[in-house]
């Protein structure tokens, strides 16, 4: 029997709570995005029913206002969980290798949303303090707890850590694949075509900025992505790229504690982690 796991929002004291919400976040943004789109059934979604490539900003807002909003909101959670089942209800139709695919599929949503528990432990791993063995099996169970508030049958999601790992390994191995959406992304995150992030960014300082935004993300994604699907899908590594993505990683862990929490933090978190600190 499946114990432990309840339809109801996190609070406070939980894991997700204190290590989410940070701006540096983004830098798993790409990985994470890639290992979504990977899966048949995101990448066709993605593919046929997504503007992200013509509001890569805007989308982004959007998906870390909802996903900030799950972890935070409390009684919001719960409306933005229904919100979103109701969006994804529309997103369904048959790919180009004559798939049928549906947003709403249990493997598919629940594979997104282990992307982002694999992204939280990744990113402290490399760019914040790597969580202990206890936090992460905390962060797990809450995971799943998110999961079922978002709609995820318990018994769709590997109940401890050790299960989550074998799940994720078997996933990236045999059903992730290359496809259009992973091709998008990976030119999105180049930055080649995109636009300043804020109309209040001057195009000239934007284009001296891009490049090195560009190299960044690329750093950042391809350093953080399993070796095999670095190959799957033709992504040089060398030990040049090894030693630039090490030296992002030191730079953030060590500027990274520095900075204000007003701006290092998203708005939706700060605020939250604010009243708790008053309340409590």
């Amino acid at each position: 029997m499946d114990v432990g796991i309840t339809r109801k929002p996190l609070g406070p004291g939980s894991v997700a709570w204190r290590i989410g919400g940070e701006r540096r976040a983004l830098l798993a943004g790409g990985y994470g995005l890639l290992l979504q789109v990977g899966h048949p059934v995101v990448g066709a979604g993605v593919l046929e029913h997504s503007n992200f490539k013509a509001e890569p900003w805007e989308r982004l807002d959007r998906t870390m206002t909802s996903l900030l909003t799950t972890i935070y909101g409390g009684q919001a959670a719960l409306d933005e969980a229904a919100r979103l089942r109701e969006l994804h209800k529309s997103i369904k139709g048959v790919d180009n290798r004559g798939r049928r695919y549906h947003a709403l599929s249990q493997e598919a949503y629940w594979w997104v949303h282990a992307t982002l528990f694999q992204g939280f432990v990744d990113l402290e791993r490399h760019f914040g303090v790597p969580l202990g063995d206890a936090d992460q099996r905390t962060l797990y169970r809450e995971w799943r707890q998110l999961g079922e508030v978002l709609g995820i049958k318990a018994d769709r999601m590997p109940e401890t850590v050790e299960g989550f790992r074998e799940y994720f390994d078997d996933v990236v191995e045999n059903r992730l694949e290359d496809n259009q959406s992973v091709r998008d992304v990976l030119h999105a995150l180049s930055m080649a075509d995109v636009g300043p992030p804020h109309r209040l960014v001057p195009s000239p300082v934007w284009n001296l900025v891009k490049p090195l935004g560009g190299s960044v993300q690329r750093t950042a994604t391809v350093g953080l992505l399993p070796v095999a699907l670095r190959e799957r899908w033709g992504l040089s590594w060398t030990v040049t790229d090894q030693n630039r993505f090490d030296r992002l990683a030191k730079a953030v862990r060590v500027v990274g504690p520095r900075v204000p929490g007003r701006i290092g933090l998203y708005r939706i978190a700060y605020d939250a982690k604010r009243r708790a600190r008053l309340a409590g």
